[in-house]
């Protein structure tokens, strides 16, 4: 018995592999919910998702350049999170566009890579996203003081206290 438990894990683990010197993981018998294919690198800081129709910032706010690995990941209560946008669009813009807003929770669900984990997301569009809980727009609707938010180390999604500080990626188009 022990031996067909240890073929089952050996056999189990081999559909795993370590994507990145980050440490995500991903099963590989599983189909990649956002292939690099759906996933259209402007090659101008921004991602355009073809199956939404949406155009995302490669990197979290704060974070820039073509691996997202300059600057320091800002996080922001859920407030001052939705006044981002605004700050970024009524400067000088980002990548031509002053259309920018934070995603509603589908939205920035639709991010997620449903193979992977830690983090959960396609790292070859958007690299050195971390782990970290990142704000939609969207408040929840059961009357608490609380906003969604999606844990990109799991992807799930979170009712958070709005005075929580987390990161934020800036979306345009759709809605």
């Amino acid at each position: 018995m022990h031996i067909i438990c240890l073929i089952f894990c050996l056999c189990f683990l081999a559909n795993f592999s370590t994507a990145d010197a980050v440490g995500q993981t991903c099963n590989n018998n599983i189909i990649a919910s956002t292939p690099d294919s759906q996933l259209i690198d402007n090659s101008n800081g921004t991602v355009t998702d073809n199956k939404t129709g949406l155009m995302w910032k490669r990197c979290v706010e704060g974070l820039s350049g073509s691996t997202c690995e300059s600057g320091t990941a800002n996080t922001f209560t859920w407030q001052t999170a939705l006044q981002q946008p605004g700050v970024v669009n009524n400067g000088s813009g980002f990548a031509g566009y002053h259309d920018w807003r934070l995603p509603n929770i589908k939205e920035l669900r639709s991010l997620v890579e449903e193979k992977c984990f830690n983090p959960a997301i396609n790292l070859t569009r958007f690299p050195n996203t971390t782990f970290s809980y990142v704000w939609s727009g969207s408040p929840c609707a059961d009357g608490s003081d609380g906003a969604w938010v999606v844990g990109f180390n799991s992807g799930d999604s979170y009712n958070n206290i709005r005075n929580y500080d987390n990161q934020v990626r800036f979306v345009r188009g759709g809605q």
